[in-house]
């Protein structure tokens, strides 16, 4: 039987904008995800995340699903527009009330609280300013993480600062499938370097802010890239350079890739950067989040054949991957998920161990990992989801095959604690080991849950 480190951080994880709704209650300003649902067109069925799994009223009901559950730390997300309406200025104290309750309520529960700061929904008037390409954006956002910090620092186990960047920046400047749906490169790397900043400046505000307890963190979901061959080494630096090292080197090692500034000197001079940045953005971290689906696939393309786009992060009118116009994405074999993502748990160990080599000394933890199935309930309400179960087993034992060959991987969030607003998938996809019903808001446990529960109790997978 496989066995967990008996101090294994387990929890399980959301977003404030796909599950909190209440979207404009109690002083909460638009964001840039209110926007971009609102617009005809851009969202599955037209779905909003107006009600989301309503979970702002039902907070209790949902705190107390985390208690059965028995995880040990729940990742959530503070919806930045909810507690500072235009990204500036005096705090929105219905908005903070809602996450100081929170907070205390996972702390009587025996929960340790790890906050998200940046989840994707950057308040709209921000974004009418210029957005994330602006430089003044990061240095609201550290004003918000010092707010955050002098309002819940004192209970907060872990503070992660962004969530994803790399779709923030790519899929949201570049490739236009995800908010704010601009398609500008320039401004997408723009927006990069200035998450990039954003993410150390909070570090810095919030080291000065918060208990000395608390730890420091950034959540990446890294690109484990491989090559279709040993012909496809170029390919396989392009893209981990724009997916992996763009974020690395400034966080972890204060400076950009050279090979990243030359590969998209076409697109854009990096003037952006001022001196200090680099070393501005990184601050020691405490632990790095990893979020992790499925390994990539790379080839160079030969210029004449029907060149494959299969990256996993839908089909815009732009690419997110920019200035790799002769790099293909190449689709891989099943088994799939609903997302048409591949299930291959063997890219999640090597990504694991190439962050212990690279970075050694650096504690790792899983803050998400899961799956989409289209789950079928059956006549008596049980909603049998092996595949599901069979993909939580399957990258947890990756897991504990990264722990054994030496990575340092402290804890995994389970992704995600219920079924919620799938970004520009709308409802479509459901990830949850709870179940949602849409018309009544009902919460079921999968049998994932049970599953889950007893892992979280024994620290092993079951048989």
């Amino acid at each position: 039987m496989i066995t967990f480190p008996e101090n294994f951080l387990w929890g399980t994880a959301t977003a404030a904008y796909q599950v909190e709704g209440a979207w404009n209650e109690d002083g909460r300003g638009p964001s840039i995800w209110d926007t971009f649902s609102h617009t005809p067109g851009l969202v599955t069925n037209g779905d909003t995340g107006d009600v989301a799994c309503d979970h702002y009223h039902r907070l209790e009901e949902d705190l107390d699903t985390l208690a059965a559950l028995g995880v040990r730390a729940y990742r959530f997300s503070v919806s930045w527009p909810r507690v500072q309406p235009g990204g500036s200025g005096p705090v929105n104290r219905p908005g903070l009330d809602f996450y100081s309750r929170l907070v205390d309520g996972l702390l009587a529960r025996d929960i340790a609280p790890v906050a998200t700061l940046y989840h994707w929904d950057l308040p709209q008037e921000l974004e009418d300013a210029g957005g994330w390409p602006n430089r003044d954006t990061a240095e609201r956002f550290a004003e918000y993480a010092r707010l955050m910090g002098d309002a819940l620092g004192d209970r907060v186990h872990t503070w992660i600062t962004l969530n994803e960047p790399w779709c923030s920046a790519y899929l949201g400047y570049a490739s236009g499938v995800h908010a704010p749906a601009r398609t500008e490169p320039a401004a997408a790397l723009a927006a990069l370097h200035h998450l990039n900043l954003g993410h150390g400046l909070a570090v810095q505000a919030l080291r000065t802010t918060a208990a000395s307890s608390a730890q420091m963190s950034v959540t990446l979901n890294l690109h484990h890239v491989r090559g279709v061959s040993e012909r496809d080494a170029d390919a396989v630096r392009r893209a981990d350079a724009l997916a992996n090292r763009a974020f690395l080197g400034p966080m972890l090692e204060g400076a950009y890739p050279r090979d990243l500034i030359a590969d998209t000197a076409s697109v854009t001079d990096w003037s952006f950067v001022r001196d200090g940045d680099e070393a501005a953005a990184c601050r020691s971290l405490d632990v790095l989040g990893v979020n992790y689906y499925n390994p990539t696939l790379v080839r160079q393309w030969d210029g004449s054949s029907r060149r494959e786009t299969a990256d996993g992060h839908q089909d815009g009118t732009a690419s997110p991957w920019i200035a790799c116009e002769d790099v293909e994405f190449v689709r891989q074999p099943g088994p799939y998920t609903e997302m048409g993502w591949n299930i291959d748990e063997s890219g999640l160990t090597e990504l694991l161990l190439r962050l212990h080599r690279d970075h050694p000394g650096l504690p790792l933890v899983i803050t998400e990992n899961g799956a989409a199935f289209a789950d079928v309930v059956d006549a008596d309400g049980r909603i049998r989801d092996e595949r599901r179960i069979d993909y939580l087993r399957r990258h947890l034992t990756a897991v504990t095959e990264a722990i054994a060959a030496g990575a340092d991987v402290r804890g995994y969030f389970v992704w995600s604690l219920m079924d919620n607003f799938e970004w520009a998938h709308g409802y479509a996809k459901r990830f949850g080991i709870v179940r949602v019903d849409r018309d009544t808001m009902r919460r079921t446990w999968k049998d994932s849950a049970h599953w889950y529960r007893e892992v979280v109790a024994t620290g092993k997978l079951p048989s």
